[in-house]
């Protein structure tokens, strides 16, 4: 006859489960959550920067043109922004809420991760105009995202998650400032990778991009009960239009 198990040896199913709750309000476990976005964005950012010294290298072999400046300008821009979302992911807040489901993550995971994918196709030779397009639409979408970044500060996040409610700045009119942003830097950046694959990732990250918008608005909504208020007086991303 086995002998009964001490009560106070028995696995407390809901003190753990109480004690994982714990865990995921805490910075360490944003990190850990993080570490494929962490891992991605720092690859990418290593492919930016030798794509940047490879062109260099080539300058210096040549004569340098304004279309060899405009791309090694657009190629540091890209790579600056993506360093700046890896300090952010480092610096932010632990989330107090997120959104529940698979598709909520990978609507998330997609509209992250489909955008970077194509610095991995291989760069296409641009005339001028085009080069001065692509750097014009990356400079001012980067801009304008990093303006949205400024006042986003360690509320930033990638899933659909709630921090701190942020209404100021260009939040004060547009609910996804940092996305409309980013839109028009990933439509430059695309420009120096154009074909038809590039475009169709651009594509689906942009899909992907809106379901993502509507699921950080439903769970802003639960946590943040003046948030309906704020939704009623802004667009999602183009005042007037949507």
């Amino acid at each position: 006859m086995t002998s009964p198990i001490p009560e106070n040896s028995r696995f407390d199913f809901k003190l753990a489960v109480s004690a994982w709750r714990e865990f995921q309000q805490k910075k360490l476990y944003d990190l850990l959550a993080a570490l494929p976005l962490i891992g991605w964005f720092g690859w990418s950012a290593f492919r930016q920067a030798t794509q940047v010294v490879t062109e260099l290298q080539h300058a210096q072999s040549g004569s340098i043109d304004s279309v060899v400046v405009i791309s090694l300008l657009g190629k540091l821009v890209a790579f600056v922004f993506v360093a700046l979302l890896l300090v952010l992911v480092f610096l932010r807040r632990p989330a107090k809420a997120k959104a529940k489901g698979l598709m909520p993550r990978l609507s998330a995971f997609f509209g992250t991760y489909l955008g970077l994918a194509v610095v991995w196709l291989p760069p296409q030779p641009l005339g001028f105009e085009l080069s001065l397009l692509s750097l014009i639409l990356m400079l001012g979408g980067l801009g304008f995202a990093v303006y949205a970044l400024f006042h986003l500060g360690r509320s930033f996040s990638l899933m659909a998650e709630a921090r701190r409610l942020v209404i100021d700045g260009p939040y004060a009119k547009v609910r996804h400032p940092l996305y409309l942003g980013e839109a028009f830097a990933m439509l430059g950046l695309t420009l120096q990778y154009l074909s038809a694959f590039a475009l169709l990732l651009l594509t689906l990250q942009l899909a992907f991009q809106l379901i993502r918008m509507k699921n950080e608005e439903l769970v802003l909504a639960k946590l943040f009960p003046e948030y309906d208020d704020y939704k009623a007086r802004t667009a999602r991303l183009v005042p007037g239009v949507y």
